[in-house]
């Protein structure tokens, strides 16, 4: 009865020990086979056996790339305490697994350590400006000081970022308003440079406005006196006078002026005079002051004519006496 149970029982933990000689690796990844806690081999992926009992599975390592993101907070050069991080890429390389795995114990602690010693050393160089503007150049300064030290690890540093750079609120703030400050003063030089243009503009409308306003009265002007001139000449061929028909004409342009004043209802022009014997006395005047300017000019004309004479029998005397004495002294 023993027998029958004891059996199965062999039976079983011969199957157990047959299939625990049995084990599979993943893609991309590698298992690291000891014997009597001895290295024996690297089982890459797939299927494979070992000895039971005697052989085990030490570890197994990832082969994958990956990837570990590092905080550090340092000082810069004008004393501002700013956080950046860092994400480092990394892989085992395949050839190179037995160091990794032996040689490394904890390869993340490793990578942060050498990347807070890396960052501590370039960030305190730089202003704050000068952070932002060369991220690049700390982060190729961390992947070259990485790939040094852990060449040697069997590790390889695919890449390394600065994906974020954070400096303390109060410095965020006063940057945030510093921009505001240069976008208000750019929008306050567009606004003025907009004013400006309209000022100009406008001078030039109300320049050319007075322009064509001056044109336009002195095109009024000139049809003014050429109508003058015609009327003058139409009144001359009635046995008008000049000056009776420029008088005449004056005294009919105050009549004319007066209708004007008076068809305006809300006007608030005083012509003077405006008494009813104002247009005789005014043809009068004119008349008056035509025939004696005429008197004045006829007079000035006959003193010029005889200042001409007197000068013209000096000079005739003057070249005489001249043609004397040359005479005289030949």
């Amino acid at each position: 009865m023993a027998g029958y149970i004891l059996l199965p029982l062999l039976g079983l933990i011969v199957l157990v020990i047959i299939f625990s000689g049995v084990f599979t690796v993943k893609q991309q990844s590698a298992a690291i086979l000891e014997r009597f806690g001895r290295f024996l081999s690297i089982k890459n992926s797939g299927l494979h056996f070992k000895i039971p009992i005697i052989d085990r599975i030490a570890g197994r390592i990832n082969l994958k790339v990956q990837q570990l993101d590092v905080l550090v907070e340092t000082k810069t050069k004008d004393n501002v305490f700013v956080k950046l991080k860092i994400s480092v890429q990394f892989q085992v390389v395949k050839s190179n697994v037995y160091d990794a795995f032996y040689k490394l114990e904890s390869p993340h602690d490793q990578i942060t350590a050498y990347v807070f010693d890396v960052v501590r050393a370039e960030v305190p160089k730089m202003k704050l400006d000068d952070v932002f503007e060369r991220k690049d150049d700390i982060a190729v300064a961390v992947n070259r000081e990485l790939n040094q030290a852990m060449q040697d690890y069997g590790y390889d540093i695919i890449k390394t970022l600065v994906t974020d750079i954070d400096p303390d609120v109060q410095v965020k703030a006063a940057m945030n308003r510093i921009n505001a400050a240069e976008r208000e003063k750019v929008a306050a030089e567009f606004v003025a440079e907009a004013d400006r243009i309209k000022i100009v503009a406008k001078a030039r409308a109300e320049a050319e406005s007075k322009r064509l306003q001056g044109q336009g009265i002195a095109d009024q002007r000139r049809e003014i006196a050429r109508g003058l001139e015609e009327s003058v000449d139409v009144l001359n061929n009635v046995g008008i006078n000049s000056q009776e028909a420029s008088a005449l004409i004056v005294v009919t342009q105050h009549y004319d002026t007066l209708q004007a004043i008076g068809e305006q209802t809300n006007s608030n022009l005083i012509l003077l005079p405006n008494s009813p014997q104002a247009g005789s006395e005014m043809l009068n005047n004119m008349v008056a002051s035509f025939t004696a300017s005429n008197q004045i000019g006829e007079a000035m004309k006959e003193k010029n004519k005889e200042n001409l004479k007197k000068s013209t029998d000096t000079d005739t005397i003057y070249r005489e006496t001249e043609d004397d004495e040359e005479d005289n002294q030949s």
